[in-house]
């Protein structure tokens, strides 16, 4: 239960490979995938976790093994964090940047369509803003999450436009301080 059937270095070395690659992997997906999770994504995910599983522990079943796996992957995930927190370029890169979809009304075609949206799911995010056609949008933005952010062009009154943000599944993003989400 508690010896190790390989060096403890090697559970280390086995998690952070894993952890890398299936961060790169769901990073190269895009943002929809993340942001706005199907159950076939969902599937995905489960079947990846098993997929790994032995990858990362190499056969040992132990107790000792699981709980160096765990420390790796929740390690790996807080220094990833604190440092992305530190570093704009690397925070560009790990998690990306928001996309413009619409704006002054007029659609970002090649965005859409690179970013893997339907207009379906465009336009229900405008009409969830109260907008009927893109020409109602002064921007759209994909956030980084998978969300929709919508703002209207009509201004009432001279006060600063609302921003709306629209998506199937909201998922938590890590703070700015690091800290954790999924």
């Amino acid at each position: 239960m508690w010896n190790l059937s390989l060096p403890w270095w090697e559970f280390v070395l086995r998690g952070v490979i894993v952890y890398s690659v299936l961060l790169l992997l769901l990073r190269l997906t895009g943002k929809r995938q993340i942001g706005q999770m199907s159950p076939f994504d969902l599937v995905l995910l489960l079947l990846l976790s098993n997929a790994v599983q032995n990858a990362m522990n190499g056969g040992d079943n132990t107790v000792s093994g699981g709980l160096i796996l765990a420390a790796v992957l929740v390690g790996g995930n807080a220094l990833l964090g604190f440092i992305t927190c530190r570093s704009h370029t690397l925070e560009c890169w790990v998690e990306g940047t928001p996309e413009v979809l619409i704006f002054d009304g007029k659609l970002q075609k090649e965005t859409i369509e690179r970013e893997g949206l339907t207009m379906d799911e465009l336009q229900g995010a405008m009409r969830v803003a109260g907008c009927e056609k893109a020409a109602e949008v002064h921007l759209a933005t994909l956030e980084i999450n998978g969300q929709i952010s919508i703002v209207r062009d009509e201004n009432p009154k001279g006060q600063p436009p609302k921003v709306y943000r629209v998506s199937r599944r909201v998922v938590r993003r890590r703070g700015r301080r690091g800290g954790f989400g999924l």
